[in-house]
């Protein structure tokens, strides 16, 4: 099997600033991809990922304020978005046309994540508290208490079981979603939580930290499984590859590493953005990954599968 890492494409001046989010999807009817992008001069851009380059499909502006976080739903039909104008746009991908806007409360609604069933929206508020709005009412239908700090990060567990948060001065908590129940209370990091990703079968979690360490949980029992070094400086980002063999992490030190799964070392390195990368993704089958950063420069990379 050959191991050779590569970049595959760069879309310079992707925005006119930095951007800060993106994600990756797949319509189920016709299986377009697209990955969108979130940036600080308050737009989101649709691309479409066809024959190895992109092609910008739409820029979405509703925003008054910079785009923080974006996510396409399991169907890959609708777009979430939040900004630091405190309110999730939902967007129809095919048309590029705004669906719903909900008001997210005063300064309230930083990481955007679409549950399994792409049927909620959760995110992350200042006072510590995951709130969760329905797509269909576009309105808040839960509320999970962390009674904690800050959430900077939130990730659904595929099965649809979990909710996980991470805060700004490094608590996770990972909630039961069916009984809303706080299940474990996680104290491995001592900085902000940036980001968290489940693995595919949901037993595992990752999480990325301002400390410049990557930590890896046992959902189950909420033991620590593992802690990786190898950035230089806060960790930005972390996803899991969809086939459970890899994850990917990008950092403030402007590299975007790839990790084996099983044996929890780093396998490769991309050292070609010019600035801090602040998103990683894979796209669905995990043979591509998708990075961006203050450079305002977006990088496909191939991975060996």
């Amino acid at each position: 099997m050959s191991t050779q890492y590569s970049i595959l494409f760069k879309q310079e001046h992707a925005h006119d600033d930095a951007i800060w989010t993106t994600a990756w999807g797949q319509n189920e009817k016709d299986r377009t991809e697209t990955i969108i992008t979130g940036s600080l001069d308050d737009t989101v851009k649709v691309w479409k990922w066809s024959e190895e380059k992109l092609e910008l499909q739409w820029t979405l502006e509703n925003h008054q304020l910079g785009v923080v976080s974006v996510d396409i739903s399991h169907n890959g039909a609708l777009a979430a978005s939040s900004s630091l104008d405190a309110n999730i746009r939902l967007w129809d991908l095919e048309s590029g046309k705004q669906i719903k806007s909900m008001d997210a409360g005063p300064v309230d609604a930083w990481t955007v994540a679409f549950s399994p069933d792409s049927r909620y929206i959760a995110t992350g508020s200042h006072l510590g508290k995951v709130n969760i709005f329905g797509v269909e009412s576009g309105k808040k239908e839960h509320s999970l208490d962390t009674r904690g700090k800050f959430i900077l990060s939130i990730a659904y567990s595929p099965d649809g079981k979990y909710l996980a948060s991470g805060a700004i001065d490094g608590i996770i908590n990972i909630f039961d979603i069916a009984t809303g129940k706080l299940l474990h209370t996680l104290e491995g990091h001592a900085m902000p939580i940036r980001s968290l990703t489940f693995s595919p079968d949901s037993q595992l979690l990752v999480t990325a930290s301002d400390d410049g360490y990557i930590k890896i949980y046992d959902v189950q029992h909420a033991n620590l499984a593992g802690t990786l070094s190898g950035h230089g400086s806060w960790v930005l980002n972390v996803a899991f590859s969809p086939d459970h063999t890899h994850f990917v992490s990008s950092s403030s030190d402007k590299s975007v590493k790839v990790w084996d799964a099983s044996s929890r070392t780093c396998v490769n390195t991309f050292f070609d953005h010019q600035d801090q990368v602040w998103s990683v993704k894979y796209n669905v089958d995990g043979s591509k990954i998708v990075s961006a950063g203050d450079d305002r420069a977006i990088h496909i990379y191939d991975c060996p599968m």
